[in-house]
């Protein structure tokens, strides 16, 4: 199983392909979802990305946090796993 980022910041236009295609520049994206309001189907403006592997879950961490997709600086972080 892969690892899996939040996507943080993300401009209101950006979609789910644009999310994959773009952390597809760093390595392997098992897939990727930007998160969407259940009303108005508008952009929350955040996602998860999930790479196939741990090495390339960090080489995101390090070489896209901070950097800009689509005019925003996009925050990328290890998801943090729900206790629930």
């Amino acid at each position: 199983m892969g690892t899996k980022l939040f996507v943080g910041n993300l401009s209101y236009g950006t979609t789910s392909q644009d999310l994959e295609s773009h952390f597809r520049q760093i390595g392997e994206t098992t897939s990727a979802q930007v998160i969407t309001d259940r009303e108005s189907g508008r952009s929350r403006g955040f996602g998860f990305v999930e790479m196939a592997s741990n090495e390339d879950a960090q080489r995101a961490i390090r070489e896209l946090d901070g950097k800009e997709l689509q005019g925003r600086s996009i925050n990328v972080t290890l998801r943090k796993k729900s206790t629930g």
